[in-house]
């Protein structure tokens, strides 16, 4: 019986020894680059890549509604994917009806030509800009009086069946036209208030309030949608339906410069990291992506004695993909804690081990195995297509995998699978090369943290040969 089972034991390790000379292992080679990859990283502010800084700690609110020309040099600001544009409502819609989408058009256009994809919110109205002069004077109602203390703005009541029908038609004509365009990143849910932040002292009742928000959820189908975060009901609902989220006033560790139902309130340390909890949106990130942007500006922060690591230490437990930074300089004793934050921001991808046999035969099905790890903080939410080819001077193929990368959580990742290998395939050694994919190019779109990165953006892992 023992003989038996030492002969048993023998066999079974033989055969794994042959199955393990029979197949290659491939371990590419990890890098430490910033990666500028779709839908993460520093945003662009009302400019797109290579357009002059905002000058000193300020910024303008009024989006761009003209071509805007690139500056003269390359400015010091790192290279980005997203270009984020705000506008209020009188300048999309100055006359009622009359929709200005040449100024969106002409946006979404420059941001493909900077190699930025385009995100937008649509504002209500702010303390500089009202609201459209034809809806005030359409017999709307107004939330507050002239002797108020915020008299000076005309707020509407956004219960009033006229900013459903006139603001939410905006909002349904915006789905209508752009829901889907390759070149937009996201739409963030903007409602009521100033800057459609969605609070303030003239918050409608809720289900008024939820019917603005459901007019992006029915209207923005595959565009993904950012709510915004101040009111706890506005981001649990929307969350729970698959929104991401974004915050307006990231970094705030002052308190007293914002104030809001009476009470004076640091964002970072009294308000936002209870407000996620509270609303029960601490996975939403699994879902949408999570944005932030800067009160004021990194500049302000220095000054202000403000405690970066805290504040990019906060992002990345939030799991955030994007920043708004407000096109505004990074002070220079910052610049590398801004590099090493954006090495951990959004997803960064890195492919560890391939393994596959030594020799692939033409016309059958072959076995592989991918050990990939996400070392950011949050996953993909596009839907790239993780692909390999085989490339020789004779010609080529790819190999199509049915993997899904958006479920690539932070940590590790295992695809394995038996793949086609086309009969077309001559005899000889081919490169094999991997990449992944935009479905609607088919051309590689994503930076992997791995070498190997060639002209044509695949990687190339190494030589296999074919039968």
């Amino acid at each position: 019986m023992m003989a038996r089972g030492i002969t048993l034991c023998l066999a079974i390790a033989a055969a794994a020894g042959a199955a393990a000379d029979e197949t290659i292992v491939i371990r590419p080679v990890e890098i430490d680059d910033v990666l500028v990859n779709p839908g993460m990283g520093v945003q662009t502010f009302q400019r797109f890549n290579g357009d002059a800084l905002n000058p000193g700690k300020r910024w303008s609110e009024v989006g761009p509604t003209e071509r805007l020309a690139r500056s003269g040099e390359k400015p010091d600001y790192p290279d980005s994917s997203i270009a984020y544009f705000r506008w209020f409502w009188r300048q999309i819609e100055p006359e009622e009806g009359r929709y200005r989408w040449e100024i969106i058009d002409l946006a979404l256009e420059q941001a493909r030509e900077r190699r930025q994809r385009l995100a937008i919110r649509l504002m209500p109205y702010d303390e500089g800009s009202p609201l459209p002069e034809w809806y005030r004077n359409s017999g709307a109602r107004r939330a507050n009086k002239p002797e108020d203390k915020d008299g000076k703005i005309w707020s509407p009541d956004a219960a009033d069946p006229l900013y459903m029908k006139h603001w939410g038609g905006l909002v349904k004509s915006l789905a209508a036209r752009y829901d889907g365009h390759p070149y937009m990143d996201s739409v963030d849910i903007s409602t009521v208030g100033y800057w459609g932040e969605g609070w303030g002292p003239h918050v409608p009742d809720w289900p008024s309030h939820r019917a603005l928000i459901d007019l992006y959820l029915e209207g923005f189908r595959r565009t993904p949608l950012l709510v915004n975060f101040d009111e706890p009901p506005v981001l649990a609902y929307a969350t729970s339906k698959g929104t991401g989220w974004r915050l307006d006033c990231w970094g705030d560790m002052e308190g007293p410069y914002w104030e809001s139902w009476g009470r004076k309130l640091s964002h970072m340390l009294d308000f936002y990291p209870l407000q996620l909890v509270r609303a029960e949106a601490q996975d939403a990130w699994q879902r949408g992506p999570v944005s932030l942007e800067t009160c004021w500006t990194p500049e302000y922060w220095k000054d202000g004695g403000f405690d970066l690591n805290y504040i990019i230490e906060q992002a990345l437990r939030w799991h955030a993909s994007s920043v708004n930074i407000k096109s505004s300089p990074i002070p220079a004793e910052w610049k590398q804690a801004f590099e090493e934050f954006q090495k951990k921001m959004g997803y960064r991808l890195v492919l560890r081990r391939v393994e596959l046999p030594k020799t692939l035969k033409a016309g059958s099905m072959a076995p592989l195995s991918m050990w990939w790890v996400n070392k950011g903080v949050a996953p993909v939410y596009g839907d790239y297509r993780l692909a390999l080819q085989l490339r020789s001077e004779a010609g080529g193929a790819a190999l199509q995998t049915r993997a899904d990368i958006r479920k690539w959580l932070p940590g590790d990742a295992l695809y394995e699978e038996t793949v086609y290998v086309p009969e077309q395939l001559r005899p000889g050694t081919y490169r094999l090369r991997t990449a992944l994919l935009d479905p609607r190019t088919q051309a590689p779109e994503i930076r992997l943290a791995i070498e190997g990165r060639q002209p044509d953006g695949w990687y190339d892992l190494g030589g296999v040969e074919v039968r």
